[in-house]
Parts: C-alpha cells; structure tokens; sequence
C-alpha cells in the first residue's frame, strides 16, 4: 500500500507536482492532498497555486455523496459498489471523513482497513481524512480533495460521511448525487430521519436486504415511497428512487449503479447538472469565506485578550449568547 504522505515539511513547488498529479502518480497525489489540508500560511500559498494549476483537469467525474447513520454498513457498500464500477472500466477515489474525538481531536483513520478489497485495486484510490470540528459530515478540505483526484484521472468520486444528522446536508453542496443508506426498519423509523435529509436524496438505499431482513427491507422500502411523495423533491427532472440491497451479499449493487447512470443522463439532458455544480463552485467560496473569517477572527490578538472573558460570561449566563458574540464581532472590527 502506498504511503500517505501526510508528512510534510516544505512545500513543494506546485507546478511539478500538479504535472505529477496529472500523471496519476499516486504518490503526489497523497502529497499534494496532504498540502492542501495543511494549515501553514506557506502551505495554503502552494494549496492555491496548486489547485488554480489542476482547476482546468478538474470536473470529469461523477461526484456522489453517500451518508447514513452508523451501523448501515457504508463502508461495506462502498467497497461492493466501487468494485464493480472498476469492473465496469472505471477508476474510483474515495474520500472519507474519519470521526474525530471532540475531547482529543484524534481519529481512528481505518477506512482502508475497512475497504480491503477495493484498497488493494490499482483503480482505486481510498484517502481517509479525520472531519475535526467542521460540521457538515465532510473535512474541510473534501473539496479540493475532490478536484486533485478528478485532475489524477479517477471518473467516479465517493464522498463519505460521518452520518446522518441536519449537518449532514453539506455534503449536497459538493456532490451530483446524494445517496441515503438506511436498515431496515418499521414505520417508526421514519421519525428518526430528519426531513431535510430527505429532501436531498437522490437514491434511497435499505441495506442489508438479506436473510430474515430482506422482506422487512421491502416493507421499509415501500413505506418510504410513500413518505418520498410528500416531500419537496430535490430536482424537477428526477423520481427519487428507493432501492434494496444487500452489500454484503453483492446484491442490488449493479442496480443501484444503474439508477446512478441515469440519474447523471437525466440531469446533463436538462442542464440541471451544470446548475448544481455551480451551486457547489459558489457553496465551496462562501464555506472557504468562513472558514477563513473564523480562523482570522480566532488568531486576532484583541479577540484573544478578551475571549476568555466574555466565554466565561456567556457561560456562566450572565451575558447572553448573542451579546457576548456582538461584543466578540464589535472587537474584531474594530467598531470600539
């Protein structure tokens, strides 16, 4: 298995490595993801570079985005559907955000253990990265992530999620499809699943279909139909569809990469396509515009001097919320 090189010093003169990257040589490609997640003022100046050098390679692919409570077996279907799209002459980067300790900030980082199969194809290309304190389901950098592997030549992108939750909807704004994974379950499973998560979806998927849980799965399935149709779809042009499958049986797989296929011919016909990866273009600037203000606003040194203050007054209540954050902001712009 190739080393991930996410141990960097210097940063690497962004034109060589982009034409490196253009190779498909898995190597920079480990290397130039490791710079872009960097947070070293010397390495987001090479990040930039870098990325305007490999934006004109970038857009080839198809983008999906897989969410689904812990449990539901993602890492499993991933594994099942990205070998038979290598099968079927693709190449296949996975991205997967590892769930990060909110008390040390560590991860466990075991996606490659979990995918062995598809780890050990030449095709594929899996990259584990810990999701931190970003919400949203996604590491911050996901993004470029994403365009680095379209320039390394892989036409299939997955997007992995933490799991479900209101946060989860992010992972919309960077993808062409947004598939669901749920178990199978009675009717009172569907209180559990948030409405906005809904919506998104584009491909609804029970998992583990099989044995004393394939006619549940049905059950669920058809339930779900008929929830789906009250809800606001996502697209015009596109039912969303509800599926069964059992990932670790490779069954219903073949059939849920078709629904894939013509979900990407439906909206290319129509233009949708073009439309929503201008919205994730501009989705992408306004995150990057927070996420910088934040960090700015964190490392300003009057903010700093007078943070624990207000946190602790906000804490103990007695200041509200929204004051202490005023306060914060009136600092930081220098309105005092």
């Amino acid at each position: 298995m190739p080393p991930t090189g996410r141990r960097l010093q210097q940063p690497e003169d962004a034109v060589p490595l982009a034409e490196a990257v253009k190779r498909g040589d898995r190597r920079a490609l480990a290397r130039a993801i490791t710079l872009i997640e960097s947070t070293r003022d010397d390495h987001r100046a090479t990040a930039n570079e870098l990325l305007e050098q490999l934006m004109p390679h970038s857009g080839k692919s198809m983008r999906l985005g897989i969410s689904g409570a812990p449990g539901v077996g993602k890492s499993t279907f991933i594994e099942a559907l990205g070998n038979h799209v290598i099968d079927q002459g693709h190449r296949v980067a996975v991205l997967t955000v590892d769930p990060s300790s909110a008390i040390s900030g560590g991860s466990i980082l075991g996606d490659k253990t979990r995918m062995e199969t598809l780890s050990r194809r030449r095709e594929a290309y899996i990259r584990p990265s810990p999701a931190g304190r970003v919400l949203g389901g996604v590491a911050r950098r996901s993004r470029e992530a994403l365009l680095l592997c379209e320039a390394a030549g892989f036409d299939v992108i997955i997007v992995e999620t933490v799991g479900v939750g209101q946060s989860e909807t992010k992972v919309a704004e960077m993808t062409d499809m947004f598939v669901l994974l749920l178990q199978p379950g009675g009717g009172d499973e569907l209180q559990g699943i948030k409405r906005g998560i809904m919506e998104l979806a584009d491909l609804v998927l029970f998992n583990k279909a099989d044995g004393e849980l394939e006619k549940l799965a049905a059950r669920s399935a058809a339930e779900y139909r008929h929830a789906l149709r009250l809800l606001h779809p996502r697209s015009a042009h596109w039912q969303v569809e509800v599926r069964t499958c059992s990932a670790i049986q490779g069954e219903g797989i073949a059939e849920a990469w078709d629904v894939v296929l013509q979900h990407q011919q439906v909206l290319a016909k129509n233009g949708e396509l073009q439309q929503r990866r201008a919205g994730q273009a501009r989705a992408w600037m306004w995150a990057e515009v927070q996420s910088s203000l934040i960090a700015d606003l964190r490392e300003d040194p009057r903010v700093r001097e007078c943070l624990p203050d207000l946190e602790a007054a906000a804490a103990e209540g007695r200041l509200p919320a929204a004051a202490a954050a005023e306060r914060l902001l009136d600092t930081y712009l220098k309105r005092q």
